[in-house]
């Protein structure tokens, strides 16, 4: 499987940064509350600072909203909306193990993280502008088709995994009870994104070695190392990422 953004994609947001981690073994019986716990107080001290739409990680992906011509407050980047609730309610609600700790280090690094079930993707995934036919399957169960030229991550069976880039998965690909191999993509557009979405990955890969003892591939994408390929690596394949911490 290859995951990649499509070159007309990363020609029009350069400073576009993505880190994907691979991994196998997921259930939805670990016990991770302490550890998504940490990432949530992160977040909580960025936002004693000044609300979420003053980041700079967060100003990046409303520009480029307005780029595409979508209102940033009215369809906000997946960081965005979590911050945006956790701001307003203190808390982010319960889902699952998986998708509980990808939120709560979303929040922290103010970064969109998306966790899809690999199963339920065929074959490759690219991140590009949509064609307009391709199908997306939402939470409540309705099949949506992209506007053509909307950013949406697209399998080789033209189904959509997404909207608006970053603003809403889709239903078919979500992490349920039952996932247990995974893709998780990390995307940052501000200015110098690279360190903090290599940071990013790092964690990841640490909560799902210990918290799950999950076997796992990770890499940081970048223009110039642009795909991630799983289980075997090639020359284009993203730099290696090893586990560290924020």
């Amino acid at each position: 499987m290859q995951f990649e953004h499509s070159p007309r994609l990363r020609d029009a947001y350069p400073d576009l940064v993505a880190g994907v981690v691979q991994a196998a073994g997921i259930t939805a019986t670990a016990d991770m509350a302490a550890r998504t716990a940490a990432h949530l107080a992160e977040a909580r001290r960025r936002l004693a600072g000044g609300a979420e739409s003053g980041f700079p990680e967060i100003q990046a992906w409303r520009r480029a909203y307005a780029a595409m011509g979508l209102r940033p407050t009215k369809y906000r980047c997946a960081a965005e909306a979590l911050l945006r609730r956790l701001r307003l309610d203190g808390e982010l609600p319960r889902v699952h193990p998986l998708v509980d700790l990808c939120n709560a280090i979303s929040a922290a690094y103010a970064i969109p993280v998306a966790a899809l079930d690999l199963d339920r993707v065929d074959g490759d995934l690219v991140v590009r502008p949509a064609h307009g036919d391709e199908a997306y399957l939402s939470f409540a169960g309705d099949t949506e088709h992209p506007e053509p030229g909307e950013v949406t991550f697209a399998d080789s069976a033209g189904r959509a995994h997404a909207r608006r880039w970053t603003n809403r998965q889709s239903g078919w690909s979500a992490v349920r009870a039952g996932t247990s191999s995974v893709l998780i993509v990390a995307e940052a557009l501000h200015p110098g994104g690279g360190p903090a979405v290599t940071r990013l990955v790092a964690d990841l890969v640490t909560e799902l070695t210990e918290g799950w003892s999950a076997p796992t591939a990770a890499a940081v994408l970048t223009a110039a190392a642009p795909r991630f390929r799983t289980p075997a690596a090639d020359d284009d394949r993203g730099q290696a990422v090893s586990p560290g911490s924020r």
